[in-house]
């Protein structure tokens, strides 16, 4: 892992109630600090919970908080990480549908797509499934079924914290 420090964050989008203790206690752990995060309702899933994090950490944070949270059933979530010297940016995106997506990041939060997933998507000679592959490589599938719940945190409190030493 790079000695570089990033930000980040992580949007949980949607959790059952009885899931938010053992997220906090995931993000504890990858943190290395206590995590105590606000929750409240998610109103696109009546039942569940939504919250949002700021980190800053070693550069890597992100995936070791991806990592943490991606095989809890029911949970939907984001984390971004902010490129560093020498260190692309990242997001990973988990539904319970589709699993999880990662794809590298820009310093604006473009996803970048690697020219051998292009070539890839290329050799399929179909345009539609050449269509099919670019969007599953830019995370379009994750972005449709996310955005909803992106709306409803709209406003929502937002909790810093910065991992030290």
């Amino acid at each position: 892992m790079s000695g570089a420090t990033t930000r980040g964050v992580l949007f949980v989008h949607s959790a059952p109630r009885a899931l938010c203790p053992h997220i906090e206690w995931a993000a504890s752990g990858v943190l290395g600090m206590r995590v105590v995060l606000d929750w409240t309702p998610q109103p696109v899933a009546p039942g569940c919970q939504r919250t949002e994090l700021i980190w800053q950490s070693p550069a890597g944070t992100g995936a070791r908080l991806a990592s943490a949270l991606r095989g809890w059933a029911h949970l939907r979530f984001e984390v971004t990480e902010e490129p560093s010297p020498g260190v692309d940016g990242g997001r990973w995106s988990h539904t319970p549908a589709l699993g999880i997506f990662h794809a590298t990041t820009d310093v604006h939060g473009n996803v970048l797509v690697h020219e051998d997933r292009i070539r890839a998507a290329l050799e399929l000679g179909d345009p539609q499934r050449v269509r099919d592959a670019l969007q599953v490589a830019m995370g379009e599938p994750w972005d449709a079924e996310l955005e909803p719940f992106r709306y409803a945190g709209d406003g929502a409190d937002v909790r810093w914290l910065h991992q030290v030493g």
